[in-house]
């Protein structure tokens, strides 16, 4: 097997080890504190904006367009919606002969 399967592979462990450690971490607590739970319902904005920050500071203008057409799809849409919208016109700027 190659090295890049092994590192796949032991990647696909690892990341499987934290989030089913976490769920029995939590699994033993009959009531989970208030702050604890709000700290929780923010990682999916933060994991978020670490993926978009990036792109929003050090982009160009296919990136940035990209954004606001997130953005705007998100105003009215739902996040899987405004992730789809946001990849698709990446994808298609990117890939066009300019």
């Amino acid at each position: 097997m190659s090295t890049t399967m092994w590192i796949i592979l032991g990647g696909a462990l690892v990341t499987y080890l934290t989030r089913i450690g976490g769920y029995l971490v939590l699994s033993r607590f009959q009531r989970i504190h208030p702050r604890v739970e709000a700290g929780l319902d923010a990682v999916p904005a933060a994991v978020l904006t670490t993926l978009v920050a990036p792109a929003a500071t050090t982009g160009g203008p296919i990136e940035w367009i990209a954004l606001a057409v997130a953005i705007a799809v998100a105003w009215r849409g739902s996040l899987v919606a405004m992730f789809l919208a946001g990849a698709a016109v990446l994808i298609v700027l990117r890939n066009l002969p300019l």
